[in-house]
C-alpha cells in the first residue's frame, strides 16, 4: 500500500508499505478520506518527535476491509470513523474517565498523551490502509446520511475544539473569548455556542477565518493585527473580562492574552500544541490569588465520542464542512503538506482521497 511516511525533520514523503496483519482485537480499514493536522506539521518540522518510518496522521474515514477475530457486532464494508485518540476502553486512565492519557498495560495505567496511538507511537491513516487497534472501543459506524467531508472533522478537530469549551466548562450567558481561528478554534467557537455562550468572541488576523466564525456562532471578531486583542476584549465586556478564554493555537502571546481578558474567577482552556516553555505573568494570574483556573486537554477519543458528535453533525446543529478548502489525492500528499503546512490560498483543512 501506499503511505505518507516521516523520513526525517523536514521530510514526509509517499511511499510503498506492506499492509498491517490483523490482529484479533484489530480492524483494517480501507481509507476512504483523510486530512492533515497542524500536529502533523509539527512532526515534519521535528517540533515533536515520532520514529522515522512512521506513517503520519490521525484522522480517519474508511471502509472495515478486514476484522480480528474477537470483533463482534460490525461488518467488513460498513462505513466508519476512528477518533485520533484510540483508548484500550480498560486501562485505569480509561475507567477513570481519561481515555486521551490511556496506559494499558504499564504498571499503574496511565500515560501522558497514551491514548494518541496513530501517527505518533503506531502507524497512522495518511494511507491506503490503517490498522485500527482495540477495535471494539474505537470504531464508529457513519450514519448513511453522512459524507465523508461532514464526518471528516470528527476524529480530531471538532472532538479537540469543543473539548475546550467542555473543559472550560461554559454555561448558559456565559462570555467567551477564543484566541485563533485555525481549525481548532473554529471548532472551539462552535462548541462554545453550543454550550450556551452568549458573548462569544473570536480573535484571529486571516479574514475569511474570523468570517467562518461568525457563521459557527461569534457575536464578535478582534482582528489583532488591526487592534490590540486584549484591550478591546476589555472594551467590548465593558471592563469585566470572560468567563472563560480558549487558547487555540499554543504560543506564549495567545495564552498570555487569554489569561489577560478572564475576569476573576475565570478558566483558561488551553487547546495549543507548545513548543517552548511557557511563563504566567504575575501581574494577570493576580500574584496566583484571583481565583483562576488553568486547564488542559488532548482530543477525547474512543466510538461514544465519535457517536455523539456525529449527532450532533445529523441535527444540524453544526456544519463544518465549510472548512475544507482544498481536496488532494494521496499522490500528491508532498504539495498538500507543503501547502497546508504554509498555510497558502487560504487553506483551513484538506481532503485527503486515497
Amino acid at each position: 500500500m501506499r503511505a505518507a511516511v516521516f523520513v526525517e525533520p523536514g521530510k514526509i514523503q509517499l511511499q510503498e508499505k506492506r499492509i498491517p496483519d490483523v490482529g484479533p482485537n484489530d480492524a483494517l480499514l480501507k481509507v476512504t478520506t483523510t486530512t492533515i493536522c497542524g500536529t502533523d506539521v509539527h512532526i515534519l518540522k521535528g517540533e515533536y518527535p515520532v520514529e522515522r518510518g512512521l506513517t503520519i496522521g490521525h484522522e480517519p474515514v474508511g471502509v472495515i476491509h478486514r476484522l480480528g477475530s474477537g470483533v463482534k457486532g460490525y461488518q467488513e464494508g460498513q462505513r466508519v470513523i476512528a477518533g485520533a485518540i484510540t483508548p484500550s476502553g480498560w486501562s485505569n486512565a480509561c475507567l477513570c474517565g481519561k481515555c486521551s492519557q490511556d496506559g494499558a498495560g504499564t504498571k499503574h495505567g496511565w500515560r501522558p498523551m497514551g491514548g494518541w496511538r496513530f501517527g505518533n507511537t503506531i502507524d497512522g491513516c495518511q494511507a491506503e490502509y490503517v490498522l485500527v487497534p482495540d477495535a471494539l472501543a474505537n470504531l464508529a459506524p457513519v450514519p448513511d446520511a453522512l459524507t465523508d467531508e461532514q464526518v471528516l472533522m470528527c476524529p480530531d478537530i471538532m472532538s479537540t475544539g469543543f473539548s475546550g469549551a467542555e473543559s472550560g466548562e461554559v454555561r448558559i450567558g456565559d462570555t467567551v473569548a477564543v484566541f485563533a481561528q485555525g481549525p481548532i478554534g473554529l471548532c472551539a467557537t462552535a462548541g462554545a455556542r453550543l454550550m450556551g455562550a452568549t458573548t462569544l468572541i473570536a480573535v484571529d488576523r486571516v479574514p475569511e477565518r474570523l468570517a467562518i466564525a461568525k457563521r459557527l456562532g461569534a457575536t464578535h471578531v478582534v482582528d489583532f493585527s488591526k487592534v490590540n486583542p486584549v484591550e478591546e476584549i476589555m472594551r467590548l465586556t465593558d471592563g469585566r473580562g470572560c468567563d472563560v478564554a480558549i487558547e487555540a493555537l499554543g504560543t506564549q502571546t495567545t495564552f498570555e492574552s487569554a489569561l489577560r481578558v478572564l475576569r476573576p474567577g475565570g478558566t483558561l482552556s488551553s487547546l495549543g500544541v507548545y513548543s517552548t516553555d511557557l511563563k504566567i505573568p504575575y501581574d494577570a494570574f493576580s500574584a496566583g490569588l484571583g481565583d483562576h483556573k488553568i486547564v488542559t486537554t488532548l482530543c477525547p477519543g474512543g466510538k461514544e465520542r465519535m457517536r455523539r458528535l456525529m449527532e450532533v453533525i445529523a441535527s444540524g446543529r453544526a456544519d463544518l464542512t465549510a472548512m475544507v478548502t482544498h481536496r488532494f489525492s494521496l499522490d500528491r500528499i508532498e504539495e498538500a503538506y507543503d501547502l497546508f503546512s504554509h498555510q497558502r490560498d487560504g487553506v483551513l483543512k484538506v481532503a485527503l482521497t486515497p
